[in-house]
């Protein structure tokens, strides 16, 4: 091939690679980023380690040989590289530590590390002792959200909400987290994962139970898959407490399915709702309240003796609700102390936490304060110009930021009227039903009469 040929060929690919990356960074990944990366990594490797102060010294008896022959002294040795995978948004690069070395030391070099091997991204996570696996993200994920379109670890109760900055799903797992708090200013993108997390609940065999104070505006629209919602202070009250007595009502089902004996194995007790059997287990309930400040709030002291009631029935749900099938969401733009007595005391029981971008860093506070002070700082550096963005953190002190891909009301609405044939009746929450138009029937006109055929002459 002509020299000039290749100078027009290695152009064109330039030129494709620029484009690529501004319009389509996830395809410029699969075609020139992986290979850049790499060689990135290889090339820079040892060095990088040095910097970034994670190599130990060489044993002593080849230091002691170097001096006895006077020969060069051996170099830092840096961590052994075990794999390097290439994935769908970035790399995974697993390392085997020297001696001497913690997993901390690589997690707190995350910043240094993805500077100097210029990636978007480095989370470091221990696999197991000795072994560490550095995520790379590539390029920047959560800059236009795009969810999978099979997600194989969706489960009853597990659905995917959201996309994660290192590429992988985030997943609301309502067995293994029951219970959440999701605060967030105004257009933070908010509504938006909720929405999207009652679009993906709408298709399972659960019970959907929504409070919403703002006279419904939010839920109201997707009430065709709700089994019960309430819209005012005083209906959420008489809603909660029906939920404690079906949650008392379910306990004493399972204490009288317990079958506690000598000779019943100890595999077959059970003290929840999962170790029942199918024909007996009752319908888990997923209780969605929205702006939860509004139930706080008193003017007088029968609103105070109100609120009071209501404080109490959620704590109680909290508290004593996994085990019966109940879980509960909670959001709201503040959840502080200033709402009252017994917030504090509900907020300790919420173990799942997200912050969408908040107006100050006490509301990141509010959320993160007793998990992670990184998380904090993280879900003060939310941009406006994502909604959606938020940070996810848990009772470990492990957080994350994710991205909600944009979910309309019609969108969400459209899936809980598609799927409004699984709303169960539930004759503890059979006041609160929604009551719905009824459907107007479709008038079809009537075929027209056919034409008469011609008279014979």
């Amino acid at each position: 091939m002509a020299p000039d040929l290749w100078l027009i060929v290695l152009a064109v690919a330039s030129v494709a690679a620029l484009v690529l990356k501004w319009r389509r960074p996830a395809w410029y990944w699969l075609t020139f980023g992986i290979a850049f990366a790499v060689l990135r990594v290889l090339i820079r490797y040892t060095t990088v380690m040095d910097a970034c102060q994670l190599t130990v010294p060489a044993p002593r008896w080849r230091i002691w040989l170097a001096r006895m022959f006077k020969w060069q002294i051996p170099r830092q040795r840096a961590p052994k590289i075990l794999r390097v995978r290439p994935t769908r948004t970035g790399l995974r690069l697993r390392l085997k530590m020297r001696p001497g070395q913690d997993a901390f030391e690589f997690s707190a070099a995350a910043d240094r590390l993805r500077h100097s091997f210029a990636v978007q991204q480095v989370v470091s996570r221990e696999v197991r002792p000795s072994v560490v696996e550095l995520t790379m993200t590539g390029y920047d994920v959560l800059k236009r959200v795009q969810m999978p379109a099979a997600v194989p670890d969706r489960d009853l109760l597990k659905v995917p909400v959201a996309l994660c900055e290192d590429g992988t799903i985030h997943l609301r797992d309502y067995r293994a987290v029951p219970h959440s708090l999701n605060l967030g200013a105004t257009q933070s993108g908010k509504s938006v994962y909720q929405r999207q997390l009652i679009k993906e609940l709408a298709a399972q065999p659960v019970a959907l139970v929504g409070i919403d104070c703002k006279q419904g505006v939010e839920l109201a629209p997707m009430s065709r898959r709700f089994s019960a919602l309430a819209d005012n202070p005083d209906d959420a009250l008489g809603l909660l407490e029906a939920l404690v007595d079906r949650m008392n009502g379910i306990y004493q089902l399972i204490r009288a399915e317990q079958r506690i004996s000598a000779d019943v194995p100890d595999a077959e007790i059970t003290a929840d709702i999962w170790g029942l059997p199918e024909t007996l287990r009752p319908v888990p309930v997923v209780l969605t309240i929205d702006e939860v400040a509004e139930l706080a709030l008193f003017a007088s002291k029968a609103d105070e003796k109100r609120r009071d009631r209501i404080i109490t029935a959620l704590v109680r749900l909290v508290q004593l609700g996994r085990a019966a099938g109940i879980y509960v969401d909670i959001y709201g733009q503040r959840f502080g102390s200033e709402l009252g007595n017994g917030i504090t005391m509900l907020r300790a029981q919420l173990t799942g936490r997200s912050s969408h971008r908040v107006n100050d860093e006490s509301s990141a506070k509010m959320a993160f304060g007793d998990i992670s002070p990184h998380a904090v700082f993280a879900t003060t550096q939310i941009p406006k110009e994502r909604p959606g963005t938020a940070v996810v953190g848990d009772s470990t002190g492990g957080w994350i930021r994710i991205r909600t891909p944009h979910t309309s009301l019609r969108s969400a609405v459209n899936a809980c009227n598609k799927h409004a044939h699984l709303t169960p009746d539930l004759p503890e929450l059979a006041a609160f039903r929604p009551v719905l138009p009824a459907a107007k029937p479709v008038e079809v006109p009537a075929p027209a009469a056919p034409a008469e055929a011609p008279a014979a002459v």
